[in-house]
């Protein structure tokens, strides 16, 4: 199993404060239609809706197609559970702190299929995935200040 938990302050040395409220906005709209945050993936379509706050979608990551589960705990937490494709297990993107110390964490747990647990193979993938997780959580934080930056409206 690979975890990896980091956080990135949300407002260090932007010109735009970003707020708990907006931070949550952004994260839905990120839960709902992926691409315009997360540059490794091509694909991102919600299939079906079993309530306001847990749906599912199919998308494809650098290439590899996944199908997975939302679930939107309003107002800090947004968990991602991957149960089809190659890799299986649950990402989160959590907010923490007030509006003067807002942060984003984001941590997964998750299981690389037909890799040997602790492997190089596991560890390369383990390294890989990190690079591109912090790229996604750090678009989406600034994909969300250009959302609410005042000359954007």
């Amino acid at each position: 199993m690979i975890y990896i938990s980091h956080i990135l302050p949300v407002n260090n040395s932007s010109d735009v404060a970003v707020t708990r409220a907006q931070l949550w906005d952004g994260l839905v709209m990120k839960a709902n239609d992926a691409l315009p945050f997360v540059a490794a993936m091509s694909e991102c379509e919600v299939t079906s809706r079993i309530s306001d706050t847990v749906f599912d979608r199919k998308i494809v990551v650098n290439g590899a197609p996944f199908t997975e589960r939302i679930t939107l705990q309003e107002p800090k937490r947004v968990v991602f559970t991957r149960t089809e494709g190659t890799v299986l297990g649950t990402i989160a993107n959590e907010i923490e702190g007030d509006d003067e110390n807002l942060k984003l964490r984001f941590s997964f747990a998750l299981v690389p299929t037909n890799v040997e647990p602790g492997s190089p193979e596991e560890v390369s993938i383990a390294e890989s995935m990190k690079i591109d997780y912090l790229k996604a959580v750090e678009s989406t934080i600034a994909a969300v200040r250009e959302s609410v930056r005042p000359e954007s409206k």
